[in-house]
């Protein structure tokens, strides 16, 4: 593809007298990179207009001037905006595409989303306060599903902005996802509000270039004295918002950043994790690190009985989290899921990217202790609606919680205790990670009522055997799939 004519323009900071540099037409604002004074163009003119914050740094392999490919079009990231909520933040890259347009590459602890404004045709937007959470929506000729509402703020940027909200200044965000994968964005923070909407992206597949080099970045952990017992606590991940303390077990909130006053609370009996935290472990041909662990429990509405499960946090500078799921009837690896799968109207049946999947469980989980860190604010009795889903056909999972301010899907796929075992080298101890690993559900093909009825007595009388031998705390009842709960921030979310 030739190359456009595109007109630079450069001027002296009015802060600084630094060179401030506009590659894109279309940007209107900048950062300037050395007294982090934020400029306007109005023509031929900078004008100050305030400072900007500094950036959070945190383990992002993306970087300003970065360039890759998207659709076949070449793109190069000019500038990065900085968001935050109550429970997490995000970051939103302004990239600059060679046919003269621009573009959003969202980036979500490890999730991206490629976007591009998205033009209604004078089609009216719904207010806010009507969209609620879970409710269906018709948009551009599109049904899309609310997953998430919340209020955020800008907390810094830098390099070029097509957009420019006030520093601080809170607004209203909601987030719509389709059952293909698509997702929408309305900004209700402007007059009038942005819409934006695109889909999930691997950055494999961005062919990117001029990212960290991860061998010569050395990062420096954060360091605090415990506020319960005062032993030293070390911080590794700059995105994480919870900690425990590894002498007294304590749940550690950092949502208020180091140095501020930081809350925690004593955990007693703790759970001992059979993989240690930090341990790294070979899946999809890459190597994850454990960074957190949850134990949680769970009980199905009207019923005496309680389960538990455990879960690891796994991380990966290029992939960013998944969830590494240990459960009485085996292991599974689920990551949250960008789009919006369509559920029955009985909620029974649930249809995602092409695959079926059957309801097997619907109970509301408590999060019950905690390890590690996370990239949300983890409370102990943190709690969350869930529904679990096996594939009509294979191994596939999909589970989907509702908690806070957003509905997370998550999928992914069981896997075989000695897989486990061996993607963390602990094949001597391979007994400890052998669970009662069910086979994949198989949907019988022109089974009747009679059928049916039959299958229904078998599991009545399974389930009243397994009722008087049921012993500790999971009962006679294990969760399937999983992926915790992580706030607004632990999807593939472009906010």
């Amino acid at each position: 593809m030739p190359d456009i004519p595109q007109r630079r323009y450069t001027a002296p900071c009015p802060g600084c007298g630094a060179p401030v540099e506009f590659r894109s037409a279309q940007s209107t604002h900048a950062v300037c990179g050395y007294c982090r004074s934020t400029v306007v163009r109005r023509g031929e003119v900078l004008e100050r207009v305030g400072k900007m914050a500094e950036l959070f740094e945190d383990h992002s392999p993306l970087q300003l001037l970065a360039t890759g490919t998207w659709e076949g079009v070449a793109f190069t990231l000019i500038g990065r905006l900085q968001y935050r909520g109550e429970e997490g933040g995000w970051t939103e890259w302004n990239a600059w595409l060679d046919d003269g347009s621009s573009a959003t590459l969202g980036e979500d602890n490890g999730a991206y989303v490629f976007t591009r404004p998205l033009d209604l045709k004078g089609e009216p937007l719904p207010a806010p306060e009507s969209l609620r959470l879970g409710a269906g929506v018709t948009l551009a000729g599109v049904a899309w599903s609310v997953a998430a509402k919340v209020t955020a703020h800008l907390s810094a940027a830098e390099g070029e902005l097509p957009k420019l909200p006030a520093l601080g200044a809170p607004f209203t965000i909601v987030e719509l996802r389709s059952t293909d994968g698509q997702v929408l964005s309305i900004d209700y923070g402007g007059s009038p509000p942005r819409v934006d909407a695109g889909r999930s992206v691997r950055l494999e597949d961005l062919r990117l270039q001029g990212l960290k080099d991860e061998s010569v970045k050395q990062e420096t952990a954060r360091r605090f004295d415990c506020p319960h017992c005062g032993a030293p606590v070390s911080v590794q991940l700059d995105t994480t918002r919870s900690i425990t303390c590894g002498s007294c077990h304590s749940l550690i909130d950092l949502t208020r950043g180091i140095g501020a006053e930081l809350v925690s609370s004593t955990q007693d009996e703790p759970v001992r994790p059979l993989i240690a935290l930090g341990s790294i472990g070979q899946f999809e041909g890459v190597p994850w690190q454990v960074v957190g662990f949850q134990h949680r429990m769970g009980q199905e509405p009207g019923d005496d009985e309680r389960f538990g499960w455990e879960e690891y946090l796994l991380y990966h500078q290029k992939k960013g989290f998944a969830f590494l799921v240990d459960a009485s009837d085996g292991w599974s690896l689920v990551r949250p899921a960008t789009g919006a799968p369509k559920v029955s109207s009985l909620g029974v049946n649930a249809a995602y990217l092409g695959t079926t999947y059957v309801r097997t469980s619907s109970y509301n989980a408590e999060t019950t202790y905690v390890a590690g860190e996370f990239y949300w604010p983890v409370v102990r009795g943190q709690r969350t609606e869930n529904v679990d889903y096996a594939a009509a056909r294979g191994n596939g999972l999909l589970s989907m919680e509702r908690g806070g301010s957003e509905i997370t899907w998550s999928c992914g796929n069981r896997l075989q205790s000695a897989t486990v075992a061996q993607a963390f080298g602990m094949q001597d101890q391979a007994d400890r990670f052998k669970r009662d690993e069910v086979g994949p559900f198989v949907a019988a093909k022109g089974a009747g009522c009679s059928t049916v009825i039959v299958v229904l007595a078998v599991l009545v009388l399974i389930l009243i055997v397994l009722s008087d031998c049921a012993g500790g705390s999971g009962g006679g009842y294990a969760r399937s799939s999983g992926g915790s709960y992580g706030g607004y921030s632990s999807g593939d979310s472009h906010k």
